[in-house]
């Protein structure tokens, strides 16, 4: 069975909306954009080795048109890798609407997403999310994820959607290996979805969790 690999990119306060421009999502917000003075070559460097080995997307449907907007128009620049590796797998879109599926190799899930999701995981090896928020809602709420590849951002914005903006169920993660960081101070997390729910304890007694 394959995983299903989140990836998203968050500030401090785990605002997750519109991190790329001021068009990916503009009603009501005013930082759209906000990630890019904060990237840097570091953070290029993990977002690659990350999709190594990934063989399909999952997006909703604004993210998806704005992958599809962009990516089939790059060459060789800066962002070549990326758009080779995105325009050559299978990309699958939730949507309850009717998305322009122009983009080679895109196809629409059928409305049970979390039935087709399970498919995909039959399917594929190494499933990326990338963004779309409304969509990881329910990947979150429903379990149907592996890993949770997220990159906090020093700012702290006050407003706009965010990371578990409803879709948060009590859930056990794993750090899957030490946090890698930037220059400019953002700190990669790259967590294991892991079995049951979270435990309690008394951090006056002997259950604090010391080795």
């Amino acid at each position: 069975m394959g995983t299903i690999h989140i990836d998203l990119f968050a500030t401090l306060d785990l605002v997750g909306q519109a991190p790329g421009g001021p068009d990916e999502d503009p009603e009501g917000f005013p930082y759209g954009g906000w990630q890019a003075p904060l990237f840097d070559e570091t953070g290029g460097q993990q977002v690659m080795e990350g999709m190594q080995g990934m063989d399909a997307l999952l997006l909703g449907r604004r993210t998806y048109d704005i992958f599809a907007g962009y990516w089939p128009k790059q060459g060789d620049g800066v962002d070549g890798d990326i758009a080779t590796l995105f325009n050559r797998i299978p990309k699958y879109v939730a949507s309850r609407g009717n998305p322009d599926l122009g983009w080679a190799g895109s196809t629409q899930l059928g409305p049970d997403l979390g039935s087709a999701v399970r498919e995909l995981r039959d399917r594929h090896e190494k499933i990326h999310v990338i963004g779309s928020l409304n969509l990881v809602q329910t990947l979150l709420r429903e379990r149907l994820f592996d890993r949770l590849n997220l990159w906090i951002f020093p700012i702290v914005l006050g407003v706009g959607k965010k990371v578990f903006d409803g879709g948060a169920v009590p859930a056990n993660l794993t750090l899957v290996e030490p946090p890698a960081t930037s220059a400019k101070g953002a700190v990669l997390l790259r967590y294991r979805l892991d079995e049951g729910t979270p435990t309690t304890g008394d951090m006056t007694r002997d259950d604090r969790g010391e080795q």
